[in-house]
């Protein structure tokens, strides 16, 4: 099976669950994770990155050199200062620990292995990041500690149904920082009622905060909020109204100063799901949002800020992956958080009706119709991945019969 589509104009990514996607210099690039074939799940190359233009909408794939990590699901991707770090995940030899790193902008795409000082974080998967002041903030994940490490406290919830003699699988809520400037980790002493060991969960900061919502823990599925003040390292369990439904595997984006956007995941009873929450930090309440996609539930995929607050959806499946490992996908859902200036308006609507101007668009300013062909193309594009979709559906359909 090809790893690669092509829809006339040009190569788009595979289709994929628990990989990496961020956006950085108008490009969203977007590197591993797996996806089922046949009855198999496969990893997807590790020697690739696949970019995509947010504004044209057109793909680009490049070669990826140095110490390239393994093929792996479930790592944690997070850009500083034009270098991707990806930590932990899940390979064919299980849980890793491993920290790489790679700089998305100078066109090279080598990545370097991180040896670093301190005790890193033990191997584990399906955690989140915070960014804040030149340091990566790492919380929770499912992974394994040997006997050992394990303590009284209340960090560890053992997956009671694995574990090999003195090694144990179950879910934390630990803090790790890494400091890239000296390339070493340390474990901050936090203060405050931590919330409950989880993985799956979804973060952001926003501030000098990170937020960290929902998530999973044995079978309960979460729809709470804490946040951690990065200065005084305290937790604080926000109170909100009304509250959407506990999930995993979805995502939390901060979208303004004082707003986050929720999307998708699987809920408590294993439905995937479609809906869009904006939570204000201030008056601590969620509004729903009204979308487009509202038939196209998402689950482990990425979600990335764009521009003009625009939060770009990646990847993901839309079955439940623990029951029916099928439904992975490869679009990019641009949902729009905040309202457009005029100028984004304007783009938008000649993108989407490019007769408007078609006698006078070689007269426009250079830069300005730059512009406005990236939003020609971005349509047309947007426009041929729907028809193909609907096309690969109704031929589905037809074989059914």
């Amino acid at each position: 099976m090809d790893l690669a589509t092509d829809y006339t104009a040009g190569l788009v990514a595979r289709e994929r669950s628990g990989h990496t996607a961020l956006v950085e210099g108008g490009f969203l690039y977007v590197w591993g994770g797996y996806v089922s074939i046949g009855d198999d799940e496969v990893f997807l190359p590790n020697d690739e990155i696949w970019l995509y233009d947010i504004e044209s909408g057109v793909w680009e794939t490049h070669v990826m050199r140095g110490e390239v990590p393994p093929p792996m699901s479930g790592m944690c991707g997070s850009c500083l200062n034009g270098e991707m770090y990806i930590f932990g995940g899940c390979n064919e030899d299980g849980h890793t620990n491993q920290l790489y790193k790679v700089n998305v902008l100078d066109g090279e795409y080598t990545w370097k292995k991180v040896n670093s000082r301190g005790s890193p974080p033990t191997p584990r998967d399906k955690q989140s990041c915070w960014v804040y002041k030149g340091r990566l903030i790492y919380f929770g994940g499912y992974g394994h500690k040997h006997l050992r490490q394990l303590d009284n406290s209340r960090s560890f919830v053992m997956d009671e149904a694995l574990w090999v003699e003195e090694v144990f699988w179950g879910w934390n809520n630990e803090v790790h920082v890494f400091n890239p400037s000296t390339a070493s980790w340390s474990d901050p002493h936090t203060h405050g009622v931590a919330p409950a060991p989880r993985a799956a969960h979804a973060g952001a900061t926003l501030g000098s905060r990170g937020y960290v919502c929902g998530g999973r823990v044995m079978e309960a599925r979460m729809s709470d909020i804490h946040c951690l003040d990065l200065e005084s390292w305290t937790w604080t369990e926000v109170p909100m109204s009304p509250i959407p439904r506990g999930r995993s595997w979805h995502t939390l984006t901060a979208v303004s100063d004082s707003a986050l956007f929720l999307f998708g995941g699987i809920s408590i009873d294993c439905a995937p799901l479609s809906d869009g929450w904006i939570f204000d930090i201030e008056t601590k309440l969620w509004r729903e949002l009204e979308h487009p996609h509202k038939d196209k539930p998402r689950l482990w995929h990425t979600a990335s800020l764009g521009r003009d607050s625009d939060v770009i959806v990646f990847g993901g499946s839309r079955d439940d992956i623990l029951l029916v490992d099928k439904g992975h996908c490869n679009d990019a859902l641009v949902f729009q958080t905040q309202p457009y200036t005029l100028l984004r308006s304007c783009e938008d609507y000649i993108g989407r009706n490019p007769e408007v101007l078609q006698d006078q668009l070689l007269w426009l300013p250079r830069k300005l119709k730059q512009s406005i062909l990236k939003r020609i193309s971005f349509f047309k594009q947007t426009a041929k991945s729907q028809e193909i979709r609907h096309g690969s559906i109704w031929t589905s359909l037809q074989r059914l019969q």
